[in-house]
């Protein structure tokens, strides 16, 4: 059996230009497990995903190891044949708004496949019953609330049986059965398919009651992590400002910038 993380950071920095993202994380995630990701807005939950993805490389010389590939040294074919082991489960949903729910889910199928026609349409129709939407396989997605969009999407990121699924906000704008709903969708999938899952999420009640392990990123760093009953324990004010959602403490509520009155005196002349 292999004990090796499944994907692993190793001193990995990355800005946007003058702005720094991370600076030297390292962190491990481990096969089978569910591993959530908080941090405040701005702090590059998103960007770790990609990084993951390889859509980003880390800067001077970072590594960003999955499943033993280096991704900055993998030729092209190979990253693409990679990422066919990844599903993305976008914050947005993402589902091509002319293709009607079975096409949805049958488009990585098409692309990365070339399954007959009758094949195709039983592992759709599997991807759909797992999510409880086999009865919607006809509509457009206009017709479909958030919640049921969220779950097309979820169908549509398990359909190659990738190995790694990674989770943008998952539950966001959803009302609370919506979320439920999720919620468990996410944990009988990981057992069920024995997948590896990476939740992105401000929601820390929901996504703690499934998590196995947790990282919290502010200030380009790994701040804390743990499991979730460790991170209840931090004794970080930062930590605890975060999970108990507290306005003050630590983190400011405001984007770093010169006084107001210097603002207001900038633009007055």
């Amino acid at each position: 059996m292999n004990e090796q993380p499944l994907i692993q950071f190793h001193d990995v920095s990355f800005s946007f230009g003058a702005r720094q993202i991370y600076d030297s994380v390292s962190l491990n995630i481990e096969r089978g497990k569910i591993t959530a990701i908080f941090g405040p807005s701005g702090s590059g939950k998103t960007t770790l995903l990609k990084l993951i993805g390889g859509q980003l490389l880390a800067d001077n010389g970072g590594q960003v190891i999955v499943d033993g590939h280096n991704l900055a040294t993998l030729k092209r074919r190979d990253l693409l044949t990679l990422r066919a082991r990844m599903g993305m489960l976008f914050q947005s949903g993402a589902l091509f708004t002319d293709l009607n729910v079975f096409e949805n889910i049958a488009f990585p199928l098409r692309v990365h496949t070339s399954l007959p026609e009758d094949m195709l349409n039983d592992i759709v129709l599997m991807k759909l019953e797992a999510v409880g939407l086999r009865g919607a396989k006809n509509m457009m997605p206009f017709e479909l609330s958030g919640g049921m969009q969220r779950r097309v999407a979820l169908a549509r990121a398990i359909a190659l049986d990738p190995d790694i699924i990674m989770y943008d906000e998952p539950f966001a704008g959803q009302d609370p059965i919506s979320k439920g709903v999720i919620v468990r969708l996410i944990s009988l999938l990981n057992d069920a398919l024995g997948l590896t899952s990476i939740i992105v999420s401000h929601d820390i009640d929901m996504t703690a009651a499934i998590a196995d392990y947790m990282y919290i990123v502010s200030d380009t760093h790994v701040i804390a992590h743990g499991s979730p009953a460790d991170l209840k324990r931090n004794d970080s004010q930062q930590v605890q400002q975060f999970i108990q959602g507290l306005a003050d403490g630590p983190v400011p509520f405001h984007y770093p910038a010169v006084s107001y009155a210097q603002d207001l005196r900038l633009l007055a002349n």
